[in-house]
């Protein structure tokens, strides 16, 4: 059961367009066209590290970061998924679900510091929220 004195952090509301909730986590898109990333925040107050959760959080993590990668890498045809839990900049747990490309601006590096941040297409963005919440059961 997600924690009721939980918020997101503000850098990530900031950074990011949620598209719903899973059992576990929030499901976010980070705002940033050049890729299609995605982040799950588990609903837990104070989590920082994934050790922060339960067990049966965890398994709960580890499932979701299943459905919504496997969601991902269908709705994209990416040669890779890129998986990490990284909050060295926000320190709430996250973790980062990015689809890449081998012709992505920052192949084969880590997305970060790249590439400046691309707006997404209003309408184009709307079409990927939607085909992720069918995939992921959100819709």
């Amino acid at each position: 059961m997600p924690d009721a004195t939980w918020s997101l952090h503000p850098q990530l509301a900031k950074d990011t367009i949620n598209i719903g909730d899973l059992p576990l986590s929030r499901v976010l898109v980070i705002k940033d066209a050049n890729y299609p990333w995605m982040l799950l925040v588990p609903r837990r107050e104070g989590a920082v590290e994934i050790i922060d959760l339960d067990e049966v959080a965890q398994a709960q993590l580890m499932t979701e970061i299943a459905r919504v990668s496997r969601a991902l890498k269908e709705i994209t045809k990416c040669d890779k998924l890129n998986v990490a839990a990284l909050g060295n900049m926000v320190p709430q747990l996250h973790i980062h679900i990015i689809a890449r490309r081998t012709s992505d601006a920052a192949w084969p590096r880590p997305v970060w510091g790249v590439a400046p941040a691309l707006p997404h297409d209003a309408e184009e963005v709307q079409h990927f929220i939607g085909a992720i919440r069918r995939k992921i059961w959100l819709g």
